[in-house]
């Protein structure tokens, strides 16, 4: 499948000089989507994973999918202050401004085997803080997949410790 024809790409949003890639129609594309989730997974199978970590808030559609699939639990990694129990937080800069993502404390127990999935790798800060905050928890990060890379933004530099996974690269904006 030639998955790079399925992502739309808007210009020009959400700011000027940005090409935004929307993953919305992979969702919509029964066969598409089902290609990424078997996709996604393909680096882990036959492998012992306790968790999936999707990221606020496309993360999480591909979390769910590859938990149920992997038959491990699914956590959800959110924008500062949607969860409603006790959290550790981390602060990370985007592409275009800075945030604070946040996990459940209890979400991840010493020893666990986690993968982490977003939909796309930019810069790389929201998935360095995502990994800092398994660590805090003693995860033990099997990989970290994504469908897009944005390769000439050098995002894998952050995260060069842990087995990268994607599925489409973009070499330029």
């Amino acid at each position: 499948m030639n998955l790079k024809s399925k992502i739309r790409e808007i210009p020009d949003w959400p700011i000027k000089g940005v090409n935004f890639k929307d993953i919305s129609t992979i969702i919509e594309d029964k066969e598409a989507f089902r290609y990424v989730i078997d996709k996604l997974l393909e680096p882990y199978q036959g492998q012992k994973i306790d968790k999936v970590v999707g990221i606020d808030a496309r993360g999480f559609l591909f979390c769910s999918a590859m938990a149920y699939r992997l038959g491990a639990g699914c956590v959800m990694i959110r924008k500062k202050g949607k969860l409603p129990w006790k959290t550790i937080g981390q602060d990370y800069a985007l592409e275009y401004g800075a945030n604070t993502i946040e996990m459940h404390q209890d979400s991840i127990k010493p020893g666990e085997r986690v993968i982490i999935v977003d939909d796309l790798l930019a810069t790389g800060g929201t998935m360095a803080a995502t990994v800092d905050l398994v660590k805090q928890l003693g995860g033990e990060i099997a990989g970290i997949s994504f469908i897009i890379d944005l390769v000439f933004l050098k995002g894998k530099e952050k995260i060069k410790d842990y087995p990268v996974h994607t599925l489409v690269e973009y070499e330029s904006e």
